[in-house]
């Protein structure tokens, strides 16, 4: 299965009052994720079941239904919890289809009837179960093929054709997007390119831009310079490494100055070009990160379901901090389902710093 679609299976349950939680608001994101059993019925129940919800004392909770069988408890006949196991391996064996024809041209018609479904019947339950539609799956499963062609040695055209592409334009608009950087860095490791970086003490502490010609990088706060260099070539090992002229490449100065003035003297948030690199799901979430408004927040259960992927909170989370680009790409703004701070790549407080005068500067009319 795709590294896209091995992110949406999770290998330990929530905790108590997490699944609780998701109980009592009939939560169809968990249904799945947890099975749960009544001692008092002797029946057990995916987390969206329309029953009456039982006191928490008489639940017992399951990682699959097997346990719950093992346990004792019989399916309930209103929700019907073994219709998810049933749609679930159903889908399972169509995504290793897909991956198997990934460069294939296959419709949804063609699908929807390996499973016996109608096609919107199909499309809804592939979602449900995997998270992605099924072109979703394909594209990624395709992209999948194109990298492992790249890093086994193949020329950038012939990985192209081995993924089923078919043109260079196709493949040099959608991957591109997806893998933020040329495919040819790609295969590289990024060999080849220069990367130009600025130094600054901001009001948040040591901090440091870097940029491609195609736009910011790396923005980080840090102890030092040192330690800051350190980790800017640890994230990029094989580029080459210039101080910003200021006057050759990008404007690099004029940026990092602009990012210094917004949290430093509560300037405007600078809206400078990014070149964004990581997994198509970390993409996904950091460009939704754009969209959130300055003063507003969320949580990352909701992010998740922003991007359609309402089981994928963690990942999320994991994602929000393999952010290289810092108050640019805004992950300050996601905070706990609790509504605490949450966990923040450069200190807690410099999160609560930057919300604060966001909601500061929202608030003046």
């Amino acid at each position: 299965m795709s590294e896209s679609a091995k992110g949406q299976f999770r290998l330990t349950i929530p905790s108590q009052a997490e699944m609780i939680t998701a109980i009592k608001s009939r939560d169809e994101a968990y249904d799945g994720v947890f099975f749960y059993g009544v001692l008092t019925t002797g029946v057990f129940c995916k987390p969206s079941c329309s029953s009456r919800a039982a006191n928490k004392e008489n639940m017992r909770f399951f990682h699959d239904i097997e346990s719950a069988k093992e346990g004792g408890f019989r399916s309930c006949k209103r929700c019907n919890p073994e219709n998810l196991k049933r749609d679930l391996e159903k889908m399972i064996n169509i995504a290793r289809h897909i991956e198997l024809h990934c460069d294939d041209r296959l419709t949804l018609t063609e699908l929807s009837r390996i499973a016996n479904l109608s096609p919107s019947r199909f499309q809804k339950v592939f979602k449900s179960a995997l998270g992605v539609s099924p072109k979703e799956y394909q594209d990624a499963s395709r992209l999948d093929k194109y990298k492992d062609a790249l890093k086994k040695g193949e020329s950038v055209t012939d990985a192209i054709y081995t993924a089923g592409y078919g043109s260079s334009s196709r493949v040099y608009g959608e991957v591109t997007r997806n893998m933020g950087m040329t495919p040819a860095a790609y295969r590289s490791g990024g060999a080849g390119e220069s990367i130009y970086y600025a130094f600054r003490v901001s009001g948040l502490g040591p901090l440091m831009m870097a940029a491609t010609e195609r736009g910011v990088c790396f923005a980080q706060f840090g102890e030092t310079l040192d330690q800051l260099l350190n980790q800017l070539k640890s994230e990029f090992p094989e580029a080459s490494f210039t101080e910003s002229p200021g006057r050759k490449g990008v404007e690099l100065d004029k940026w990092i100055e602009a990012l210094d003035a917004h949290v430093s003297q509560n300037a405007p948030r600078p809206d400078l070009p990014l070149d964004l690199r990581g997994t198509s799901f970390q993409l996904r979430v950091w460009r939704f990160l754009l969209s959130i408004k300055e003063g507003d927040v969320l949580s990352y259960g909701e992010l998740a379901k922003e991007i359609d992927k309402p089981k994928a909170f963690r990942a999320v989370a994991s994602a929000c901090g393999a952010n290289r680009v810092g108050v640019l790409v805004p992950c300050h703004r996601v905070l706990r389902g609790n509504g605490e701070l949450g966990g923040y790549r450069w200190g807690i407080e410099r999160k609560r710093v930057l919300l604060d005068a966001e909601r500061g500067r929202k608030a003046v009319p």
